[in-house]
């Protein structure tokens, strides 16, 4: 059975740092692309090129806006994906505060619902280091 290509798909990312990423994938042979701003509506399955998934039919009037970087890794796991973002790293890119590996759940998701899941661990996991950070 043939190996799942494997995939990062970037969001909202800066031209600079977008090079740089590309720039990285490039040599470790994994597709990088870049998402339109408008991708928030799709799923992350579709986006990930995934059979089975078809566009988004419905359009949101309200839009989205999430300002900060996404990274979504497709098919990259384990020691791989260690290396990938030591890799990064190495390449002095700045680190990237939501990063997400697709799953067989949240590649049913929309970008936007992902995104918003992300924001949330974030803040609860802010919120309990800020809590530890009292006790001894």
């Amino acid at each position: 059975m043939k190996k799942a290509a494997e995939k990062v798909l970037c969001y909202h990312f800066d031209e600079e740092t977008l090079d740089a990423v590309r720039a990285v994938m490039r040599k470790l042979g994994v597709e990088c692309r870049a998402l339109p701003e408008g991708s928030w509506r799709e799923k992350i399955g579709f986006l990930l090129g995934m059979k089975g998934f078809a566009p988004a039919t419905r359009d949101d009037e309200a839009g989205f806006v999430f300002p900060e970087p996404v990274m979504v890794l497709g098919n990259i796991k384990g020691k791989r994906l260690d290396k990938v973002l030591e890799a990064m790293k190495t390449a002095g890119i700045p680190p990237i505060r939501y990063k997400a590996v697709a799953t067989p759940f949240n590649t049913l998701w929309t970008l936007r619902r992902l995104c918003e899941t992300m924001k949330k661990e974030h803040a609860f996991m802010a919120e309990g280091a800020k809590n530890d950070d009292g006790k001894a």
